[in-house]
């Protein structure tokens, strides 16, 4: 049984992940092809499951890393074309843009940050649930 307090946590974030992903497919959507199997835009289960974007984000108890624990994310373009790499660092710093922006309004008196850890990217901070 889940703890109810990280549901909600978790659901908050990936509000925050679900907005972004509609604004980054209204935006750059039609930028590339889609994977043969990959349903278009709101046409699959979950923003993350379909369009050209996929942001899933999850729990790293952080060892082996300097920031510690917090929420790992990759922007990834399901696509089978190559991505420039300057347009992935574009899409990359909208994201971390849009997530500085959207953290304190979701999470209010929290102190989080977001930093690139190795590969990823990674919200960290004042985790506390309360």
């Amino acid at each position: 049984m889940k703890n109810p307090l990280l549901e909600k946590w978790e659901d908050r974030l990936q509000d925050i992940f679900d907005e972004i992903d509609h604004v980054l497919e209204e935006k750059y959507g039609d930028k590339f092809p889609l994977r043969p199997n990959r349903p278009g835009h709101r046409e699959g289960v979950t923003p993350d499951a379909d369009g050209l974007f996929d942001l899933g984000v999850s729990f790293s108890a952080g060892f082996g890393s300097k920031l510690g624990p917090g929420y790992v994310f990759r922007v990834k373009l399901a696509t089978l074309r190559r991505v420039p790499e300057d347009f992935q660092e574009k899409i990359e710093d909208e994201v971390v843009e849009m997530l500085q922006q959207k953290l304190p309004r979701h999470f209010p008196g929290k102190e989080l940050k977001v930093a690139r850890d190795g590969k990823v990217y990674k919200i960290f901070g004042n985790l506390d649930l309360d």
